[in-house]
């Protein structure tokens, strides 16, 4: 509604800025690259600024480096030096006088068990055995002989039996006769005669078997002491060969082929590597942890790569009144037969215990020094410590301080009885002392961590 008295106003179009003009579609583009570039500037800048402010919170970053807590054995490791030798060592020695005629085998040649290796000239001891032979074999005829003397003897025994059996029944007959009256007196009584005389002929010959029964046992006990001597012969004359008493390595030849060798020469000497001993002096002070059947890890310096689990096999009961070592035997086993003598080895002799959560003694904050330089074999003494655990988020990296319980000491580490788990991301060190909440960056040389390691 236009009020009274006023004249309604007029609106005149533009004709520049008309919807159908090029000055209108002019202005319109160029709105719109205006407002394109300002819309563009806002998350630019936004960007950048977000930028900074991450390196600000590196740059306030802590490095430090980082370890998974894992359960080991705390070992403490007491390192000896030594050097192996053969698990027994054997001289083999000429039983007999003669001149060595061969040998055949030499230094480092591997030996079986009555294997033979060489010869002693056996012409005396042939000799004697041929004759120890011929008198077994007369003595041999001999107790034949005394057997057939015997089986003479009793045969004449049978014989005079017989003739007494006769005589007493005749002597009755003659007797019987006599007193009937049939004969005189005297035929009767040399009836009797003769019957005595048989019985007395029966004994001698019974005795006469007694005598060659003992002729026959002394030569039985001839012939078995010459069967001795014979054997005796043979033996000798088998120890001429040469054999080696035990299966092994020859170590060194005392003598060569030529020599005259008297009874206990001495010509090779064999080492039995089957096993290997390995000699180290203790101190008395270790004496405590040490005993016999305790597992030891020996390393060689000419097995770099290896290691071998040895056995303590003896302990010397007596120590060296000087230096107070005591002298210990080990054995490693050595079935490939690759140790040999005279090679350094390294005994760790290692005692272990329950297995816990090991983590460095650098980890450990609120430890004074002197605890952490202490080298403890074994302590009921349980003590408290800090160490701080990582959690990681998509964000940030925070350490949390964490108060463990610490048990034994070995070797620059330390068990953690409670406080800690396996798993766990834990600082082994940093370039700053660290708080509670402060935020840090892995090194290079942390261990990967994931979701279930970062102490979430």
């Amino acid at each position: 509604m236009i009020r009274e008295g006023k004249k309604p106003r007029k609106f005149v179009q533009n004709p520049a800025l008309m919807l159908g003009s090029p000055i209108y579609w002019l202005a319109s583009l160029l709105g719109i690259a205006l407002l394109i570039g300002g819309c563009g500037s806002f998350p630019k800048e936004s960007a950048e600024a977000q930028q900074e402010r991450r390196g600000s919170q590196a740059a306030s970053a802590t490095p430090v480096d980082v370890a998974i807590a894992r359960k080991d054995l705390l070992q403490q490791q007491l390192e000896y030096t030594g050097t192996t030798t053969p698990y027994r060592t054997v001289s083999l020695r000429s039983q007999v006088e003669g001149r060595l005629v061969a040998l055949n085998v030499d230094v480092g040649d591997i030996l079986t068990q009555g294997q033979i290796v060489g010869q002693v000239d056996d012409v005396l001891l042939r000799t004697a055995l041929n004759q120890a032979e011929a008198e077994l074999a007369a003595l041999q005829s001999e107790v034949a002989r005394a057997n057939t003397q015997v089986s003479n003897a009793r045969a004449e025994v049978e014989r005079a039996r017989l003739v007494v059996t006769q005589a007493q029944a005749d002597a009755q007959r003659q007797e019987k006769l006599f007193k009937e009256g049939a004969i005189a007196q005297q035929a009767a009584e040399q009836a009797r005669t003769t019957a005595q005389t048989a019985v007395q002929a029966l004994r001698a010959a019974e005795e006469q078997v007694r005598t060659e029964q003992q002729a026959v046992a002394a030569a039985k006990g001839r012939l078995t002491a010459q069967k001795a001597v014979v054997a005796q012969a043979q033996e000798r004359r088998s120890y001429t060969r040469l054999t080696s008493p035990i299966a092994g390595a020859v170590l060194e030849k005392v003598t060569e082929p030529g020599n005259l060798l008297q009874p206990g020469n001495e010509v090779l000497k064999i080492g039995d590597f089957s096993r290997v001993k390995v000699a180290v002096q203790l101190s008395e002070l270790e004496l405590a942890n040490i005993q016999v059947g305790q597992s030891v890890q020996v390393r060689l310096d000419a097995f770099p790569n290896e290691s071998y689990i040895g056995t303590v096999t003896r302990i010397s009961p007596a120590a060296d009144t000087t230096a107070r070592l005591v002298p210990v035997e080990i054995v490693i086993p050595n079935s490939d037969g690759r140790i040999g003598s005279g090679l350094l080895a390294r005994a760790s002799f290692v005692s272990k215990g329950e297995e816990q959560v090991v983590v460095p003694l650098t980890a450990i904050q609120g430890v004074q020094k002197e605890q952490e330089n202490r080298n403890l074999k074994s302590t009921d003494e349980n003590t408290q410590g800090q160490v701080f655990v990582v959690s990681k988020t998509e964000d940030s990296t925070k350490v949390t301080a964490r108060t463990v319980t610490l048990g034994k000491r070995a070797d620059g580490k330390v068990e953690v009885i409670s406080g800690l788990q396996p798993g766990e991301a834990y600082v082994v060190r940093s370039g700053k002392p660290l708080q509670d909440g402060n935020a840090v960056s892995l090194s290079i040389l942390s261990e990967k961590l994931d979701s279930t390691s970062t102490g979430k």
